[in-house]
């Protein structure tokens, strides 16, 4: 039920997902019983063997707070949806609705993976290479450096098992990339992942501190950050996107000779659109918490939907969250030892 254009989107991106996601067993749609009963017989998959409909009566709206909804709406679609995942009914939980819902929810009923101490939303960013990783982007405005060891272990984990890199190379937002460069938290973390490091503890390549370009022009898979940081990173970024966008539609309408052109570079123009679209990616997994929760826009398209699902069937097919668990295990006495 969540979602800019819900459950409408929600619907269109389960007949993609029902008809494109082999490896799907079973499609749960959580919400109003009587309204997604309705949308699914209108396109035609209410009588699919894969598709259950779990009545939730309440909704969680897009402007509420997200604890307080967690608290008070125990039967939303927001909380029935995590709490299944919790009891094992379901495998992972897949909303484009209240952000800070779906945060709070998975962090409070799913809690955290063992050995890891904060979770962290990790945002795939188009570059030149596919994607880069960028953790974390606002469930963790307040880290501290051992919390990044964590962002950075979970995302190179993601990068290798559900975005087929190998080897990761894995960095530290900074203003330089320097070892003497960044704040005293960036220094800290820095100086951390180098020691885990030089032991061959850490499950990727640490290529030390990176800069904003880096995440753009350089074979670089994960980029790891405080929430804070990664949050204003994230939105300037998207927003940046979006201005150039209408920058070169307003460029185009400028004249018919830039509009000729444009009709032949129109393959181009899509392209591009495609390569710098959020619905390509789906979503952002919430990662850390004992469960798989992926985070869409509002303003997913079914698409999205697709895409998103897609990730969290990557995440449970190659059992993530285990190796986030096993890799831990092994780092956390090392990191103990070196921030005595």
């Amino acid at each position: 039920m969540g979602g800019d254009d819900a459950p409408r989107i929600n619907i269109e991106g389960a007949v993609q997902v029902l008809s494109k996601l082999e490896s799907l067993s079973k499609l749960f749609l959580v919400g109003d019983e009587a309204t997604l009963k309705k949308s699914c017989d209108a396109v035609g998959i209410g009588s699919n063997p894969k598709v259950e409909i779990v009545h939730a009566p309440e909704v969680v709206g897009m402007c509420e707070s997200g604890l307080a909804a967690v608290r008070q709406k125990k039967n939303s679609s927001m909380s029935i949806s995590v709490d299944m995942v919790k009891k094992g009914e379901a495998d992972a939980v897949v909303s484009a609705g209240n952000t800070g819902a779906a945060v709070a929810a998975s962090t409070i009923k799913l809690r955290l993976l063992e050995g890891v101490e904060r979770a962290g939303i990790v945002s795939p960013l188009p570059s030149i290479h596919g994607y880069v990783l960028v953790s974390d982007t606002g469930a963790n405005p307040d880290a501290k450096p051992r919390h990044l060891v964590g962002y950075s272990v979970m995302a190179a984990l993601m990068a290798r098992y559900v975005y087929n890199r190998e080897m990761p190379n894995v960095g530290v937002m900074s203003n330089g990339t320097e070892e003497c460069k960044g704040s005293e938290f960036s220094l800290k973390t820095y100086a951390l992942l180098r020691a885990l490091a030089d032991r061959e503890l850490l499950p990727y390549k640490f290529q030390g501190n990176c800069e904003g370009h880096d995440l753009f022009e350089t074979e670089l898979d994960v980029a790891v950050t405080d929430g804070f940081t990664g949050n204003i990173l994230l939105k300037s970024v998207e927003a940046t996107a979006h201005a150039y966008t209408n920058w070169i539609k307003a460029g185009i309408m400028s004249s018919t000779l830039a509009k000729m052109g444009a009709l032949c570079m129109r393959s181009v123009f899509k392209n591009l659109k495609q390569r710098m679209s959020a619905d390509a990616i789906g979503g952002c997994p919430l990662m850390g918490v004992n469960g798989v929760s992926i985070i869409a826009h509002g303003s997913a398209n079914a698409t999205a939907i697709l895409n998103a699902c897609r990730m969290a069937a990557g995440m449970v097919r190659n059992s993530v969250n285990d190796r986030i668990i096993e890799t831990m295990a092994r780092i956390n006495p090392v990191l103990k030892e070196l921030e005595a």
